[in-house]
């Protein structure tokens, strides 16, 4: 019979980039590819909750903010419970936060607890991606970068999966119904897989960070400094993200090719997205995180700029695709430059930070763009705005670079 101290001697000898973190990270992947429904469900029901409560778009859109916002502020809750008794707790607590938030919106009789309830759903998907990142990053050393890029992909997955699946649901049973029904399953599926994934871990896995591979770079900054700088990169690259993903719907409705075309351009990003964030994590292992993301956003300006000057439907299929692919490895890079360059013991509560700046930024982005297409007539000064932002996070990201460079790695 297998004692505790034959776990802990088990859960010592963990070998970075073996069999058994690859199980690991498929099974990561799983619970960010189903627990990321938070970030998506709402943006499908918006209008049927509108029509039945009698509201604005604006006020039922408010759904919307406060996901963002519970995933923002639950990402660097669950990272400090991540940091300090594993994964496992921390998703654990996310899935309960999530299914109560779905079936409590179900239930809900009013629209005000209709958008309270979001802040919960929020918070419970945000379990399933800051964290992961970091903890993913705990589990290899030669393949990190492509870790940390898988597990982020769940996000993108689940963008993939279950805007189908929730419109389905509330074409054939109702809204409601609906939510209640994701609660229900989506707290019983990600439990079992979260019992496979604590079976892989073993019972003293909250300990794992003094096994972990050490800091890869020396940027010569206190860890406070950089996690600040880390963050308005963040918002500063997530504020120009936001130009195209917020708004490419409306923009196509102005150029009087429909809403239904500028739908498909946002899909097109999502599923190049996903290549993105696959292809910057083999780009990582090999130059790097802080390369890998400056050679991201100075793309994604370029493709900014594309946008600025082709408007014809074609062409802005073809910018929208090429957008996904540049932008999809952002947000993750920033996950492995903390695991470069932080204590692998504050890892998750670091990146947890950051994903709020990047919440932040979107938010940020997306209003914003909205005021100057209202102050201008059109989103050309918009997508300059995006352009400025995005500016000033290759500017942090070369910095960085300069700082980096010939610096020997933190033993």
């Amino acid at each position: 019979m297998e004692t505790p101290s034959s776990t802990a001697a088990t859960s010592a000898k963990f070998i970075p980039d073996s069999r058994q973190a690859w199980i690991r990270l498929a099974l990561a992947l799983a619970i960010g590819s189903i627990g990321s429904v938070g970030m998506w469900s709402v943006v499908v029901v918006l209008p049927v909750v509108q029509a039945e409560y009698h509201t604005t778009r604006g006020a039922a859109s408010l759904a919307f903010t406060l996901a963002m916002l519970g995933f923002g502020l639950g990402g660097v809750l669950t990272g400090k419970l991540t940091d300090r008794f594993g994964i496992v707790p921390a998703i654990g607590l996310g899935v309960v936060v999530l299914g109560l938030g779905y079936v409590g919106a179900g239930v809900s009789t009013s629209l005000w607890q209709f958008v309270l309830l979001h802040l919960l759903i929020g918070a419970g998907s945000s379990a399933t991606f800051g964290p992961l990142m970091a903890e993913a990053s705990h589990w290899f050393e030669r393949y990190r970068g492509l870790a940390v890029a898988i597990a982020a992909s769940g996000n993108y997955v689940g963008g993939t999966i279950w805007p189908p699946l929730v419109n389905w649901g509330v074409q054939s049973f109702g809204w409601r119904p609906t939510h209640i029904g994701i609660g229900v399953v989506c707290t019983a599926t990600m439990a079992v897989v979260l019992l496979a994934l604590r079976a892989r871990m073993g019972r003293h896995e909250a300990h794992r960070h003094l096994n972990a591979p050490p800091p890869r770079i020396d940027l010569r900054l206190p860890t406070n400094t950089l996690t600040a700088l880390l963050c308005v990169a963040s918002v500063a690259c997530c504020v120009a993200m936001a130009m195209p993903q917020v708004h490419i719907v409306a923009y196509c409705g102005d150029l009087g090719y429909g809403p239904a075309r500028g739908a498909e351009m946002l899909s097109l990003m999502l599923g190049f997205g996903i290549a993105s964030r696959i292809g910057s994590g083999f780009l990582a292992d090999r130059i790097g995180g802080i390369k890998t993301l400056l050679l991201g956003s100075v793309a994604q300006g370029v493709a900014l700029l594309f946008y600025l000057f082709f408007d014809s439907l074609g062409s802005l299929y073809v910018i929208s695709a090429m957008f996904g692919l540049f932008q999809g490895g952002i947000v993750p890079s920033y996950a492995i430059i903390v695991r470069e360059a932080m204590p692998a013991s504050e890892a998750a509560t670091r990146v947890g930070m950051v994903i709020l700046a990047s919440v932040l930024g979107m938010s940020l982005g997306g209003w914003i763009s909205g005021v100057i297409f209202d102050a201008t007539g059109s989103y050309a000064a918009a997508f300059i705005n995006g352009m400025a932002w995005n500016a000033l996070n290759v500017t942090i990201m070369v910095a960085l670079l300069i700082r980096a460079r010939g610096r020997p790695a933190v033993a």
